[in-house]
């Protein structure tokens, strides 16, 4: 398994978390393509983030080796990347609302 497709497989979780959270919870639901598009921000965004503390894709991978924690961390991260992108989401798009109408 190489970091690419880590990567990858990390963004598709995001997306799939962020469907999943928005077809339970319909209040920050963005439909399928806007859930689609922040899940993929949103689990980027944390892995970027808290990828420095040792699961990156490149880190899980240490030289051609094969870690399964930092695996199992990255992909919770991802999950909750796109999770915690929706619910930010709709926060600033129910303010930008808010504002618009005073």
């Amino acid at each position: 398994m190489t970091g690419t497709l880590i990567s990858l497989i990390s963004i598709v979780i995001g997306i799939i978390s962020a469907n999943t959270f928005g077809s339970v919870f319909k209040k920050y639901s963005f439909g399928f393509k806007g859930n689609t598009l922040i899940g993929v921000f949103g689990s980027i965004l944390l892995i970027k983030t808290f990828g420095r503390l040792g699961f990156d894709p490149w880190s899980i991978m240490n030289n051609g080796d094969f870690d399964v924690v930092p695996l199992i961390i990255n992909i919770l991260f991802s999950a909750l990347g796109g999770v915690l992108g929706l619910i930010v989401s709709k926060f600033v798009v129910s303010k930008m609302n808010e504002n618009s109408k005073n």
